[in-house]
């Protein structure tokens, strides 16, 4: 499948050419590839459970109720979207060979895959916001975090991530296809759609708008967790009682491992990526793209002391539920 093209002869200058559909070329002669797929088909069923019981644990528990965890419950719902965004298609595409997707479908993939990529970046981001403010000016968290001002930066975040790929998108929907269809990657994504579109059109806007998100999705977050960890680690340093401060640390544990577990891998593939094999790079953004929707709610129910007490809580009830039901009347 590596000469699919399209028609060379259909090129005109006032003519965008739209094949029927492309080829996902997924890995490239790796054996026992099936095993791999079982595991993200594994991971992704944990990711699903272990999200949904995040959600429903603060839905459920008026204490979690809390402005902090509207941004820890979006969390947790983009996690679910972009699994199910990805995962099930990929499953179908290469365990049963049914790699040719349609223009259409191609473009929509693409849309919500990298839209809920793009809030996972921006709900670490204003988590960080919250332990910001929390340690560096604990006598106004109250004020400055609330529930009003919560949902408007998250509201803001989506709102953003939307208008940002619907973008993207439409800059794609500009181009001609005129030569290969095959993407060099396991789902349509964003660079190696519009590079196959370098013969045939004008690509530099979608070079100028990749660059762009990768800037705005990966760099500047990161650039303000740093920032906002040297203003935290500082105000540590201010605070006397070893117990407080180990206590402040404990808070941000938890948050630092989801951030580095989300950011480290991609970023070190875009940087390293003219050197890195196809396959690697493949491998890596697949895996960073399915562990840690998996990983979130496992960190976050054994490192957050709320959440410990609030599931001993459910746990609790849920016993003595089942304890009188089974009382004879």
């Amino acid at each position: 499948m590596s000469s699919l093209t399209s028609d060379p002869n259909q090129t005109d200058i006032n003519t965008i050419i739209r094949p029927p559909y492309f080829f996902i070329s997924g890995f490239i002669a790796i054996p026992y590839m099936k095993y791999y797929y079982c595991f993200l088909c594994f991971v992704y069923i944990i990711s699903l459970v272990g999200n949904t019981f995040v959600m429903t644990g603060i839905y459920v528990d008026r204490s979690l109720h809390s402005p902090k965890y509207i941004a820890v419950f979006n969390l947790a719902f983009t996690d679910v979207c972009e699994s199910t965004a990805l995962v099930p298609k990929l499953l179908d595409m290469f365990l049963f060979s049914r790699q040719l997707i349609s223009y259409d479908q191609c473009l929509t993939s693409l849309f919500f895959v990298f839209l809920f990529i793009t809030m996972q970046s921006f709900n670490l981001t204003i988590l960080s916001y919250d332990r910001l403010v929390a340690i560096c000016c604990p006598l106004r968290y109250h004020m400055m975090v609330t529930h009003r001002s919560m949902l408007q930066l998250t509201g803001a975040a989506w709102t953003f991530a939307v208008l940002m790929m619907l973008i993207s998108v439409c800059l794609i929907t500009r181009l001609s296809f005129c030569r290969s269809l095959v993407i060099n990657s396991y789902f349509c994504d964003h660079g190696p759609l519009f590079r196959l579109a370098a013969p045939c059109s004008d690509v530099v806007p979608n070079v100028a708008m990749s660059q762009i998100n990768t800037c705005i999705v990966l760099y500047l977050p990161m650039i303000f967790i740093v920032s906002s960890y040297i203003c935290i680690t500082h105000a540590l340093f201010t605070i006397t009682l070893p117990q407080d401060r180990l206590r402040a640390i404990k808070t941000c544990t938890s948050h630092l491992i989801l951030v580095a577990i989300f950011f480290l891998p991609v970023i070190f593939t875009y940087v390293l990526h003219p050197i890195i094999p196809t396959n690697a790079r493949i491998i890596n953004l697949s895996l960073t793209s399915v562990l840690p929707p998996m990983l979130n709610p496992i960190i976050y129910v054994l490192k957050t002391e709320e959440f410990k007490v609030s599931i001993k809580k459910l746990l609790r009830r849920g016993a003595q539920r089942a304890v009188t039901q089974v009382k004879p009347t």
